[in-house]
């Protein structure tokens, strides 16, 4: 899967086109999927913070865990970072 390959087994952020962000390990790759585990699918409509807020609370604070595991589809993904990569300000 090329670039990616780099992502695996580390904790990322993943932006989708939608008012979605996910947070957890990426444990696989596929053509069509990626597969976190221990992740947070969040949808920033719950809360009064924007993407950049509640990523950054989440690096502070630690992933909230919701899913166990979580299958996304690679055409619903605007971008990928590692965590430790995000910065603040």
């Amino acid at each position: 899967m090329g670039m990616l390959d780099d992502y695996l087994n580390t904790k990322v952020v993943i932006d989708m086109r939608s008012s979605f962000v996910c947070l957890g390990t990426l444990i696989r790759i596929d053509e069509h999927f990626l597969e976190l585990k221990n992740a947070d699918f969040h949808d920033l409509r719950d809360t009064d913070t924007n993407r950049e807020n509640y990523v950054a609370a989440s690096i502070a604070t630690g992933i909230k865990r919701n899913r166990k595991r979580v299958m996304l589809f690679r055409d619903e993904i605007v971008a990928i970072s590692k965590l430790e990569d995000v910065v603040d300000g």
